[in-house]
């Protein structure tokens, strides 16, 4: 039953993707997703940006299931098609990484938020109130995921300050 269900959903977003009718590949919204994520997502990042980021994406997301277009059936084998479900998925991705990025106020490993830094130019980070792992849940389509933490405790390894100088 579950199969079914599973196939059945796929079946209808893949006929979603080929009824849009629209007139940008995916491609083509691929590359504007990934400029997006790399000016406001990526290693630096700011509280603006990534605000910013979380609308544009938004937009971007609306405008791709309005005017994706993608040639071709479902029934043969279709590269159009995979590349469009791909970008669908990367997508709902990137909201969640935008999410998880605003959700996070330090700068941490090889993320680096300008607002959070030391007055030497070094990431701040606060372990008191951010060291866990992070997972996210769905909630259905334009609902807020559920943040889930697992704390990290390290019992061989000391927390410290990670300097380049």
């Amino acid at each position: 039953q579950e199969f079914g269900e599973a196939e059945q959903q796929a079946r209808q977003k893949l006929e979603k993707l080929l009824n849009v009718n629209g007139s940008q590949t995916a491609a083509s919204f691929h590359k504007r997703l990934g400029k997006i994520m790399w000016d406001h997502c990526g290693m630096q990042r700011s509280e603006q940006g990534l605000q910013q980021a979380r609308e544009e994406v938004r937009q971007l997301k609306e405008e791709f299931w309005r005017d994706v277009q993608v040639p071709g059936t479902m029934d043969e084998v279709n590269q159009e098609l995979e590349k469009a479900t791909r970008v669908a998925d990367f997508l709902d991705f990137s909201q969640l990484l935008v999410e998880d990025a605003l959700n996070r106020k330090e700068s941490c490993g090889a993320h680096f938020r300008e607002e959070y830094q030391t007055e030497a130019g070094e990431a701040l980070r606060d372990d008191k109130n951010y060291m866990y792992v992070a997972a996210w849940e769905y909630q259905g389509e334009d609902q807020m995921p559920k943040l889930h933490k697992e704390e990290l405790k390290y019992e061989f390894v000391e927390v410290k300050v990670r300097s380049y100088k």
